[in-house]
């Protein structure tokens, strides 16, 4: 066997990371002093850094081509380091002395989590406020959302909406030129440019319930309503068992919040500030959970799976290193809010482990991070072996499509087989043989039905949910704390499959589509 300490020197100790010296020069202009090191050897002074951060964010924007100039953009702000500094590159980028002037018109919602996070309503209150100045000093249109409101969302908003036929119908180049055409003649009738003169535009007509300084202004009605809203919200999570179910449940309300906000809006394309660190805990996160068909969806640029309204994420090239070190530089305000998560155990749920688990090589490993980033990169969002006029059916929760018809033999038939084969209960052996309660057969809980209180209500609304979605709902003890949008939804799927049942025999199949398959 080897030994330690041989002839060729030993085990070697381990490398010290790279330090920056005084005498190192900016990578980029050679010049001035660095005040930081990216990655192994990529020290940036400040100017040239802040050059390269506004760089990435517009070369991200530029390259997917996916917000035409003149569209109404919602940027999704929780006050974090990521949302604040995406706020700042599109502040940044509507200036009028920028060179390359974004073309859309942006607008704000912040919503308000704090009744499910354990945040008093003091503090509450003072979160607002603080995300309030933020806001008020982006000079932006701003909506402040509350969790609560979900209990009021339309059924609509699980239902996936046909593309908005006004959009944009030629091409992104074609439309770049008719709009810098008419900007040119705005400017030239001296007037403010298009973007401007609809911001302001936008401003003038904010509502009462968007303005700043008037949710104080209500009435007694209004306050019981919103405590009764937050009961029901707080009774919601409450039913939930563990808090990796708390977590999903709560993203999923939140989107639906902000897609609601986003249609009523007008708002075409929803901004989130994903940064590449996030969405790398995000893509072994939902592996774990069981949500690998929607993976693309979940960490890609852009997720259409709603229709009318994209969600697009121009922060994902960035790692929470650079965002971080931007914020410091550049004095971007920022807002700590708590999450579900904050105080909990190590292992309380698989995000938190998730999270640990790769800041843990990343630490060792700088590169971790950005190779499981990549390897999300090469997940395509679309089947090669779908069809092109197929519309899949969509969960009810996450409106993806559905990843549970499967063909006997799979891995997820598997273990449908497997909970039905554990959740069978034999009936306890009587002399008579018709079990310990005669003549109650048919009652709950006698020894020959052994059927739960409930189970019949959670076994037809299952089979509308994904996987991923699946387990969440399996963790709620009682499915009538659900909001009613979701319960009326769901009654109405139920209601729509039953009657393609019925007239099942009655249908034409289409010949064209039959002979083309043939």
């Amino acid at each position: 066997m080897c030994q330690a300490q041989e002839e060729y020197g030993g085990c070697d100790p381990l490398r010290g990371r790279p330090r920056v010296s005084c005498a190192q020069k900016c990578m980029k202009c050679k010049e001035a002093s660095p005040v930081l090191v990216i990655r192994v050897g990529d020290a940036f002074c400040k100017a040239c850094f802040r050059e390269y951060f506004v760089h990435k964010f517009r070369a991200m924007l530029g390259k997917n081509r996916a917000i035409y100039p003149g569209e109404k953009v919602l940027l999704a702000l929780s006050g974090g380091p990521a949302s604040s500094s995406m706020l700042r590159q599109v502040q940044e980028g509507l200036r009028r002395e920028t060179a390359k002037k974004l073309r859309f018109i942006p607008g704000i919602i912040y919503v308000d989590e704090g009744a499910v996070c354990g945040q008093s309503l003091a503090e509450r209150e003072e979160t607002l406020l603080q995300m309030q100045t933020i806001l008020q000093a982006s000079g932006f249109p701003y909506h402040l959302a509350h969790l609560e409101e979900v209990c009021d969302l339309p059924s609509s908003i699980l239902q996936r909406a046909p593309h908005n036929p006004t959009g944009p119908k030629n091409s992104y180049k074609g439309a770049v030129e008719g709009f810098i055409r008419q900007q040119r003649q705005e400017e030239e009738g001296g007037g403010p440019s298009l973007p401007e003169r609809q911001i302001q535009e936008k401003l003038a007509k904010v509502s009462l319930r968007d303005a700043p300084g008037m949710e104080g202004l209500v009435a007694p009605e209004a306050r019981l309503l919103a405590a009764v809203r937050t009961e029901q919200l707080i009774r919601l999570f409450g039913s939930v068992k563990t808090l990796t179910a708390k977590e999903e449940l709560l993203q999923t309300l939140r989107n639906h919040l902000i897609l609601h906000t986003a249609r009523a809006q007008g708002y075409s394309k929803v901004m989130m500030g994903d940064s590449c660190t996030r969405l790398a805990v995000k893509l072994l996160t939902n592996l774990s959970l069981g949500r690998g068909a929607s993976l693309a969806m979940d960490t890609g640029f852009s997720d259409d799976r709603h229709g009318d309204v994209v969600v697009v994420r121009p922060m994902r090239e960035y790692s929470a290193k650079e965002i971080a070190f931007y914020n410091h530089l550049f004095g971007v305000p920022t807002v700590f809010t708590p999450a579900l998560g904050t105080k909990a155990m190590e292992k309380a749920s698989i995000h938190g482990v998730i999270e640990r688990f790769l800041y843990g090589l990343q630490a060792e490993f700088p590169s971790t991070v950005s190779t499981v980033y990549r390897t999300g990169e090469k997940l395509s969002a679309t089947p090669g072996d779908a069809g092109p006029a197929t519309e899949p059916e969509r969960c009810l929760l996450c409106l993806c499509a559905l990843d549970t018809n499967v063909e006997d033999g799979s891995a997820l038939q598997a273990i449908l087989v497997s909970e039905q084969l554990s959740q069978q209960k034999l009936p306890a052996a009587s002399p008579a043989g018709r079990g310990c309660c005669p003549g109650a057969e048919e009652q709950r809980g006698c020894c020959m039905n052994t059927t739960a209180p409930g189970a019949d209500v959670r076994a037809s609304f299952l089979p509308l949910l994904c996987y991923g979605c699946r387990l969440t709902i399996k963790d709620m003890t009682c499915l009538e704390s659900l909001p009613l949008y979701v319960r009326s939804e769901a009654e109405r799927r139920k209601r729509r499959a039953a009657m393609k049942l019925e007239i099942q025999e009655f249908l034409l199949e289409d010949e064209a589509a039959t002979a083309d398959e043939s």
